[in-house]
């Protein structure tokens, strides 16, 4: 079942694409449908983003990710989440062979999970599937700048648009993916003077991640804003909690109870009823 006009207050993609230049659209990503139902209340768009594959796999690239990986991850938030547009990533080598390879993935995403759009990397080379994809229903997300899963080709994870050839280049890929049909794109790790000129040269909003906070919305990913992971934060993010310690203490202290006999407590076991014994 499909998210759009099943849930009461859902934000559809039409809803999105008309916040240019208006609110800041808030998104974070989701990866399970109880992390989406805490969320809810408080985001407008949810991206499934094959950054799973390093947040939840443990993997050290977003490579390895799976079709089958996004659809079972974008299945289960699309359960938890009644209010914010969901949109899912589609994983590499899954739509960049050809475009009917690409209509028929995405496809078998939107009917799989019940989301509301796919996302995929790439500019100018993209725009044609991007158009393909649109012309037939199925909304797309585009996604320029530092794209995650081209890091091998790029040279590494380092912010883009330094120099001018290759500012001018990302501008030009926001340009033709807006204009064949994607109804949003994601603007990763850019410098932030390109960052405002990229939400200025296109007509759709920009979803900034490290980029600038002229964009028309920003997104992170959850378990960096929530401190899920005390090794490593990007600098580009904000830590709003601090859940890995407080999970490292609970732990510690269950550990700690266990090895004293401490737990399970008379109350934590179950009785036998002498009236029924």
């Amino acid at each position: 079942m499909s998210a759009v006009g099943h849930k009461k207050g859902h934000i559809t993609v039409p809803h999105i694409r008309g916040r240019k230049g208006g609110d800041p659209i808030v998104s974070l990503t989701a990866y399970s449908a109880p992390m989406a139902s805490l969320l809810d209340p408080y985001v407008d768009l949810f991206i499934v983003g094959d950054s799973v594959g390093m947040v939840f796999y443990g993997m050290d690239s977003t490579l390895g990710v799976t079709l089958e990986m996004m659809i079972g991850h974008g299945a289960a938030v699309v359960r938890g989440s009644e209010k914010p547009c969901v949109v899912v990533d589609m994983p590499f080598g899954s739509y960049q062979e050809s475009k009917s390879q690409a209509f028929r993935n995405a496809a078998k995403v939107m009917q799989s999970t019940g989301c509301d759009a796919v996302k995929l990397e790439g500019g100018m080379e993209m725009a044609g599937t991007i158009g393909f994809l649109t012309s037939r229903g199925i909304p797309v997300m585009g996604h320029v700048g530092l794209m995650p899963q081209s890091v091998n080709t790029l040279g590494g994870y380092r912010a883009r648009g330094r120099g001018h050839a290759e500012a001018k280049k990302i501008v030009n890929d926001a340009q033709m993916i807006a204009d064949a049909g994607a109804f949003s794109i994601v603007v990763e790790g850019v410098v932030e003077p390109l960052a405002k000129k990229i939400t200025n040269a296109v007509t759709v909003p920009t979803i900034g991640i490290g980029a600038s906070a002229e964009c028309d919305g920003q997104v992170l990913v959850t378990e960096d804003m929530v401190g899920l992971f005390n090794d490593f934060t990007p600098s580009f993010v904000k830590r709003y909690a601090d859940l890995g310690r407080l999970v490292e203490r609970a732990a510690e202290a269950y550990g700690k109870d266990v090895r004293a006999r401490r737990f399970p407590a008379v109350e934590h076991c179950f009785r036998v009823n002498n009236k029924n014994s």
